[in-house]
């Protein structure tokens, strides 16, 4: 592991039905996603917003062959102001809230949801 940067650099979330997936996302974060091209046709990737040049990991959600979603071992926390904004708008793009925004100390809150391709994700804030 490289230790001179934060340990991840990049995630992918696997999804089944890519139109449904990327308006779920688009909708809670209030981003746009790009296109990520890919010399294999059977790859289909959409990028969330990023810049090289600004702390944390880039990542996309990603349609592929033997790559299922689902609720399981590996969460993906996305940074937020104050995660009640995004579960309000995950809740209203057809996400499920799992557990809403709950305090874990002087480490801020969480707020624990399932995407429309039954992915969990965690949404955290300082407030």
């Amino acid at each position: 592991m490289n230790t001179e940067r934060n340990p991840v650099g990049w995630f992918e979330i696997y999804v089944e039905d890519m139109p449904r997936a990327k308006a779920f996302y688009e909708a809670t974060f209030g981003v746009k996603l790009d296109p990520l091209p890919s010399p294999d046709a059977t790859i289909e990737m959409w990028a969330f917003p990023m810049s090289p040049d600004k702390p944390g990991a880039c990542g996309s959600l990603a349609r592929m062959e033997g790559c299922a979603p689902g609720g399981g071992g590996t969460i993906i926390y996305f940074s937020c102001v104050d995660c009640a904004v995004e579960e309000a708008r995950a809740a209203e793009a057809g996400g499920r809230v799992y557990r809403s925004k709950f305090s874990i100390g002087e480490y801020g809150f969480i707020t624990l949801l399932a995407d429309t391709e039954g992915n969990t994700i965690g949404l955290h804030s300082l407030a």
